[in-house]
């Protein structure tokens, strides 16, 4: 499967491209909202920014179940591949979130519900990260690591229905299941091209991070082998 996704790459990497640069080009042409006027934009980054950091996390804990059932370790090696980029993704939804806040809620901050869930999360993905790192035998820290990924996946749908569950400040989804987007016509087709673009360009950041990992991995076999014949 590694080999499967280091061919297909370059192919993953450049749909991911084309379609960002369509993306914005949409979106530098959108109209402004009426009520959010020039600071709507920043939703076409913040809106898929934040379904890749949740859906990356759905992808690790996936793959953490696959881990601990079946100990394959290229399901260790995908979910360690997605910790990064997910948190990357979280850092961005909650740049993009603040600097949107401030003109909308004159507040670079709230401990909202929908926010602070998120910073939640971003705080697993590194906490996760720091786990691996710190823990130096491989198999304890892929169990570990996967144990803690199934605890902090509590967390996805807190942030999922904070919304409903919660009075809080933050908007309603703008995709909402069935239910027809909130979102007028103008403004939902550059978001449609910006969301596949983020999702094929986190697509291609975990292909290229696992090979990453793998590589890392056969050169630390490779070093563990060539100590023991010292």
């Amino acid at each position: 499967m590694i080999n499967f996704l280091a061919r297909i790459q370059k192919y993953v990497g450049g749909v991911a491209l084309l379609l960002l640069l369509v993306g914005l080009y949409l979106v530098i042409n959108a109209p402004p909202d009426f009520q959010q006027g020039n600071s709507v934009r920043i939703m076409f980054i913040h809106v898929p920014s934040a379904q890749m950091a949740l859906f990356l996390y759905l992808v690790m804990t996936g793959a953490s179940v696959l881990y601990l059932w079946k100990r394959y370790e290229t399901a260790d090696i995908i979910a360690e591949a997605a910790a990064p980029v997910g948190a990357a993704f979280s850092v961005v939804t909650l740049a993009t979130g603040s600097i949107w806040g401030k003109p909308m809620w004159g507040a670079w901050w709230a401990w909202d519900a929908r926010l602070t869930s998120m910073l939640v999360l971003l705080i697993i993905y590194v906490g996760v990260m720091a786990m691996r790192s710190a823990l130096d035998e491989p198999a304890k820290g892929a169990k570990a690591t996967a144990i803690l990924t199934l605890v902090g996946a509590v967390d996805l749908p807190i942030i999922h229905f904070s919304v409903v569950w919660w009075r809080t400040l933050h908007q309603p989804s703008s995709f909402a299941g069935k239910v027809k987007p909130a979102i007028a016509g103008p403004l939902l087709t550059p978001l449609l091209i910006m969301a596949l673009a983020f999702a094929i360009m986190a697509a291609y950041l975990v292909i290229l991070k696992t090979k990453n990992v793998a590589d890392q991995r056969r050169l630390d076999a490779l070093d563990s082998e060539g100590t023991g014949h010292v």
